[in-house]
C-alpha cells in the first residue's frame, strides 16, 4: 500500500475511493506510527510513519487499503511522568475513533508503560511490546448502517417509560433464544425479548454501556470481570463480546443497529448509558492501552504542581479531560456516530459533574453542556445526567442545563424511607410525588426533568430491598466493604428469603406500593429490569462485578403477578395524561384543569399543622385534567384519580374527599392482600403498608 500525506479530518480511519486515511490527535508526540496487521491480529506485516502534521493532529492516507484491515499505533515522545508524558513507542496503541476492535486484551505486565516490579514504579520505563497482548482495531465502512432502516420515534420525554437493563444479563439466561444470540445485542432484538417489553408497555429501554471496555487487573486477579461495563476504552466500538460472531465484520458492527431497528418497529426507543468520566487505564499506575500512550497530557486531567498523578473525580483512578477542545470533539462525534449511524435516541451520562468540571469546579454553562445544547443533532435526542461524582461539590441534582434531564436520588430515599415507615416525610414525599419541582422548576424545566427511580443497577433489587437490611457482598471479594452501606431498606422481621407468610405478603404489598407511586408520580419513571418480576441479588447492592445468575435476569422464575400488575400500572399512566404533564402542575383539584391536592385520610385538606404531623404515616391525593378534547364535540372531559396511601404498620379507616361533581369513584387497583369491602358512604379501610387507586369522571355540555 502506497502512504501519502492524506488529510486531517475526520479523525481516525475513513474509507475513501483510493483507500483509506488514518488520522490521530497527539499535542506533545514526536512521531507517530501507523501499524498494519494480518488479518488474525498476530503479526506486524508494516509500519507507516505519519510524516504529516497538521495542527497537532497526525495523518497519512494509504492506497488500496480497504475495509476490515487491521491496525494500530505506537506513539513516539518523552517518558516524563512527573510532567505528565507518558510516551513509550513499545506499546501499541488503540484509535479513539476505532469502530471495531479484533481479538480479546490478555492481561500481562507488557500492557504497562513502566516496569511493575521496578521500585521506580511508574517512573521506570518498560521495553516490552505489547502488541502481542492487545485487539486490533478494523477499519469499517460506516455505509453499513444505509441498508438498515430506522424509523424515528420521538415519543416525548414525559411519556416515556424506561427500563433499565443489561445486553447480557437480560437475555443470557432465555432458553428461547437461540443459544449462540443469549448475550448479545441480536439476542436482545429477539422475538422473545420484543415481546416481554410489549407486555410490560415500556416506551425506552436503557443500556447499561455497550462501548468496549475492559476489565480492572484486580478483578482478573479475583477470577472476577467487570459485568456492568464502567471501565469504557473505545467511545465508538460496540463491545465485542456482545456481538453474535458473525463472520463477515461489517454484518458484526451493524447488529447493534439492527437491534435498534428492531425495538424502534415496536415502539420502543433505545437510550445508552455512556461514560466519558474515565476510562479503562486506571491511574497513574494502570495500563497504557490507548489516550496514555498517545498524550496523557492531553487526554487526562492532572494534579496541576504533580502531575505525575491524575485527578480523580470519579473514584476510579483517572478524570477524562473534556477541557481540551479535541477531547471535547472526541466525545461529540462518538454522541453523533451513535445517533446517526447507529440510530440510538438518547444518552445517559455516567458522573455527569465530571463533565461539566471547569477548572474552578462544576459549570452549568461548561464547554461541554454548550456544545451538546448548541448542536443540531445531539440537541434533539434524550439527555440524562447522573448529576453527582465524588469531586469537590460533586452534587449538583437540579443545577443541570435546560436541556437535561436528571437521575433523582432524592425521589430514591424518599420512597423508600416513607414506605419503610420513617416518620416525619409527609411534605418530602408530596415535594418527590409532585416532580420535584423545588429542583427543577427553577430553571424553566418541567416534571420530565426527573427521572424517578426507587432502585437502579447500583444498589438493591426491588425484591432485595424489602428482604434484606444489610448489604451481602462477600461474593464480591472485598470482605463486604463496598457497596452503599445506607440502604432504606427493611427485611421484616428475616433477614434473607423466609417462609412465613405474614412476612411475605408485606414483602409481596411494599413492592406494589413502591411500583405504583414510581408509575403515578410526577416526572419520569424508570424501572430496573427485574423488579417487575421479583428477581433477587441475594442481598448484593453492588453486582458490578457479578457476570453470573446474580446479576443476570432469571426467565425460569418469574413473578408473573407482579409482572402483569406493573403492566397494568403502565397502562394506566399511558391511558391518563394527568400523570404525566410538561408543567408543573400547582392549582388544586379542578373540574376542567390539570390540579393536583392533597388531604389527610379523613378527607380533609391539608393544612401547615396537618403537615407537620410527625407520626403520620397516611395521605390522599387527588388529580384532575382534562381526558381528552375530540375535534368539533361539544363536550369536555376531566378525568380524576385519587390515591389513598397507608404506610402505616397498622389498619387505617380512609374517607373520600368531598368534592362537587367528583363523587362516584371506583376503585382501578389495590394492594390489599385480599379483595376490600366497599361500602357506599362508608370510610375505606387500608390494613397496614397498602394504597388504593381511584377513578372517576365529569362530562359538561358546552
Amino acid at each position: 500500500m502506497r502512504m501519502t500525506r492524506g488529510y486531517p479530518y475526520p479523525l481516525g480511519a475513513t474509507i475513501d475511493e483510493q483507500g483509506v486515511n488514518f488520522s490521530l490527535f497527539s499535542a506533545n508526540a514526536t512521531k507517530v506510527v501507523l501499524c498494519i496487521f494480518d488479518p488474525t491480529g498476530k503479526t506486524e506485516i508494516a509500519q507507516y510513519i505519519m510524516q504529516a502534521s497538521t495542527r497537532q493532529i497526525w495523518h497519512c492516507h494509504l492506497a488500496g487499503a480497504q475495509a476490515g484491515l487491521l491496525y494500530g499505533y505506537r506513539v513516539f515522545g518523552p517518558y516524563q511522568p512527573q510532567l505528565g508524558h507518558r510516551f513509550n513507542h513499545h506499546k501499541l496503541l488503540l484509535d479513539p475513533y476505532a469502530k471495531k476492535l479484533v481479538g480479546k486484551l490478555i492481561y500481562h505486565s507488557a500492557l504497562y508503560g513502566y516496569d511493575i516490579d521496578s521500585t521506580e514504579e511508574d517512573l521506570s520505563f518498560d521495553t516490552q511490546d505489547s502488541a502481542p497482548y492487545l485487539p486490533k482495531c478494523q477499519v469499517i465502512d460506516p455505509a453499513f448502517a444505509k441498508g438498515i432502516p430506522i424509523e424515528p420515534l420521538s415519543i416525548p420525554l414525559e411519556r416515556s417509560i424506561v427500563f433499565e437493563t443489561h445486553v447480557k444479563g437480560f437475555t443470557q439466561q432465555n432458553s428461547d433464544i437461540a443459544e449462540h444470540l443469549r448475550g448479545t445485542f441480536a439476542g436482545f432484538a429477539s422475538k422473545p425479548v420484543l415481546d416481554y417489553l410489549q407486555h410490560l408497555g415500556i416506551t425506552s429501554v436503557e443500556l447499561l454501556p455497550v462501548h468496549a471496555f475492559f476489565d480492572e487487573p484486580f478483578l482478573i486477579e479475583k477470577k472476577l470481570n467487570n459485568y456492568w461495563g464502567y471501565n469504557s476504552i473505545g467511545f465508538m466500538t460496540p463491545h465485542s463480546a456482545y456481538l453474535s460472531g458473525e463472520t463477515d465484520f461489517e454484518k458484526d458492527v451493524a447488529e447493534f443497529r439492527q437491534m435498534v431497528s428492531s425495538l424502534h418497529s415496536v415502539g420502543i426507543e433505545v437510550i445508552l448509558d455512556v461514560v466519558f468520566n474515565h476510562t479503562a487505564e486506571g491511574n497513574h499506575l494502570g495500563q497504557t492501552l490507548s489516550f496514555r500512550g498517545i498524550d496523557n497530557a492531553s487526554y487526562y486531567r492532572l494534579l496541576p504542581n504533580e502531575k505525575r498523578f491524575n485527578i480523580n473525580d470519579t473514584g476510579c483512578g483517572n478524570t477524562f479531560n473534556l477541557n481540551h477542545p479535541q477531547v471535547l470533539m472526541l466525545v461529540m462525534d462518538s454522541l453523533r456516530y451513535w445517533v446517526e449511524v447507529m440510530g440510538v435516541d438518547g444518552f445517559r451520562f455516567d458522573l455527569a459533574s465530571c463533565l461539566g468540571r471547569e477548572a474552578y469546579g462544576f459549570d452549568p454553562g461548561s464547554g461541554f453542556f454548550d456544545a451538546i445544547t448548541q448542536d443540531p443533532v445531539l440537541c434533539t435526542v434524550k439527555l440524562i445526567a447522573e448529576p453527582w461524582d465524588i469531586g469537590p461539590g460533586g452534587y449538583q441534582l437540579g443545577n443541570y442545563p435546560v436541556a437535561f434531564s436528571e437521575w433523582n436520588d432524592r425521589y430514591r430515599d424518599t420512597m423508600r424511607r416513607f414506605w419503610r415507615g420513617d416518620t416525619g416525610l409527609l411534605p418530602e414525599f408530596a415535594k418527590r410525588f409532585h416532580g420535584s419541582s423545588d429542583f427543577f422548576e427553577h430553571n424553566g424545566r418541567g416534571p420530565g426533568a426527573s427521572i424517578n427511580f426507587i432502585t437502579s443497577h447500583d444498589g438493591f433489587s426491588l425484591h432485595d430491598l424489602v428482604t434484606y437490611t444489610d448489604r451481602h457482598n462477600l461474593a464480591n471479594g472485598e470482605d463486604n466493604r463496598d457497596g452503599h452501606q445506607e440502604n432504606c431498606s427493611h427485611n421484616y422481621g428475616i433477614e434473607g428469603e423466609c417462609d412465613d407468610p405474614q412476612i411475605n405478603a408485606i414483602r409481596q404489598r411494599q413492592k406494589r406500593n413502591l411500583l405504583t407511586c414510581l408509575m403515578l408520580s410526577q416526572g419520569v419513571p424508570m424501572l430496573l429490569a427485574g423488579d417487575e418480576s421479583s428477581q433477587t441479588q441475594r442481598g448484593n447492592n453492588n453486582a458490578y462485578c457479578q457476570d453470573n445468575p446474580i446479576g443476570w435476569f432469571d426467565w425460569q422464575n418469574i413473578d408473573w403477578d407482579l409482572v402483569n400488575f406493573t403492566a397494568q400500572l403502565i397502562r394506566l399512566r399511558k391511558k391518563f395524561p394527568i400523570l404525566c404533564h410538561q408543567a408543573f402542575i400547582h392549582k388544586p383539584e379542578a373540574l376542567f384543569d390539570n390540579g393536583l391536592a392533597w388531604f389527610s385520610r379523613q378527607g380533609e385538606p391539608m393544612t401547615k399543622s396537618l403537615w407537620g404531623e410527625y407520626q403520620t404515616r397516611t395521605l390522599s391525593v387527588i388529580l384532575t385534567g382534562n381526558l381528552a378534547e375530540a375535534d368539533g364535540a361539544a363536550t369536555e372531559n376531566t378525568a380524576a384519580l385519587l390515591l389513598m396511601i397507608n404506610a402505616d404498620d397498622k389498619a387505617n379507616e380512609f374517607t373520600f374527599p368531598k368534592i362537587a361533581h367528583l363523587q362516584h369513584w371506583h376503585c382501578l387497583l389495590h394492594t390489599q392482600t385480599v379483595e376490600p369491602v366497599l361500602q357506599a358512604g362508608q370510610p375505606i379501610r387500608l390494613i397496614s403498608h397498602s394504597l388504593m387507586l381511584f377513578h372517576t369522571e365529569f362530562t359538561r355540555s358546552l
